[in-house]
């Protein structure tokens, strides 16, 4: 895991057989900002390289905070260290907690179906509809009834998932079931769940571990948690947790400035981005990131993510009686 302190931007601009060849690449570092530039420097020589050798690279890097960033550091405002533990301040302005070895898992409620429904859906539907054309021997009525059916998928699809919930007892109890299902298989492990307010968010306690750990894969895989998540954990090496609200859940209609809310922030556009920030810090003390609810597994806690549960649970708010957001 990196977060660097500071950033910069290195470009080559030359001609090659005719055509004009520009690289753009970012450089980082901890210790200076000419640090940064020497290595922003040299990643623009490196792929200027490639690229004039023929290799297919991407000539400019996008300048993305965390979400989608391959092969670049986590590029947000740094909050606070604590230890390895970094708190930053993410692209809409809430804080997040990453960390390098404390497994952290993001669960969303099933709300929406699954491509395997769609899939099934869809092969009977249109089956349906080859049916009824075959049976009428009319290859209009077919044709209709299949365009009809491939409008009633969507919605088909949308009820079954809906009634299959509810007769399985509804989004939380089957995320709150399968958690309990993998600490059954894992009595060693501890467990600490806290509902967020699209799911749950389960800090494990009796280990640290590493992202690539296939105990890490076959647990994300276990408690379905959030794709995204858990393919930014690898890209990125570490873990996440966001520690305060969302801004357009308490209030906060405006967007951090400037837009994308991409760290470092021009000087010109320092007072606008600290106006918002002390806004949103003032409106997100009347709220909760996330609500602990239970422990489950074994007592075992490992002094580390005792360390990093205390820090999370305090800025969260996590143990407070407050509306999460």
């Amino acid at each position: 895991m990196i977060v660097p302190e500071y950033w910069a931007e290195a470009c080559i601009k030359k001609r090659v057989d005719s055509r004009q060849v520009t690289v753009r690449r970012f450089g980082w570092s901890d210790a200076s900002q000419e640090d940064a530039q020497n290595n922003a420097e040299q990643r623009a020589q490196e792929a200027y390289s490639r690229i004039i050798a023929g290799e297919k690279l991407t000539r400019r890097e996008p300048k993305i905070p965390y979400n989608g960033a391959d092969g670049v550091p986590i590029r947000e405002e740094i909050l606070d260290r604590q230890g390895d533990a970094v708190i930053t301040r993410n692209s809409y302005g809430a804080q997040c907690l990453n960390t390098p070895d404390v497994l952290i898992a993001d669960i969303d409620f099933e709300y929406e179906a699954g491509i395997r429904l769609y899939i099934l859906v869809t092969i009977l539907i249109t089956g349906c509809a080859a049916f009824i054309g075959w049976k009428l021997t009319s290859w209009p009525i077919g044709s209709v009834s299949w365009v009809i059916g491939l409008l009633l998928i969507a919605p088909v699809t949308a009820m079954l998932h809906r009634i299959f919930i509810g007769l399985t007892g509804g989004v939380e109890r089957r995320a709150r079931s399968r958690i309990k299902r993998f600490i059954k298989k894992h009595p060693d492990w501890h467990l600490r769940i806290y509902r967020t307010p699209a799911g749950f968010r389960v800090l494990v306690m009796h280990r640290t571990f590493a992202p690539e750990e296939s105990e890490v894969s076959n647990f994300f895989q276990a408690l379905k948690s959030d794709p995204l998540y858990v393919r930014m954990c690898l890209n990125q090496k570490c873990f996440r947790a966001r520690l305060s609200p969302k801004p357009w859940r308490i209030g906060i209609d405006s967007h951090m400035r400037p837009r994308p809310g991409v760290w470092p922030a021009q000087p010109s556009r320092l007072p606008a981005r600290t106006h918002w920030i002390e806004t949103y810090e003032k409106a997100a003390k009347a709220y909760a990131a996330c609500r602990f609810v239970e422990a489950l597994g074994s007592n075992k806690i490992h002094p580390k993510t005792e360390q990093l549960r205390q820090i999370h649970d305090q800025i969260c708010r996590a143990n407070q009686n407050l509306t999460i957001a």
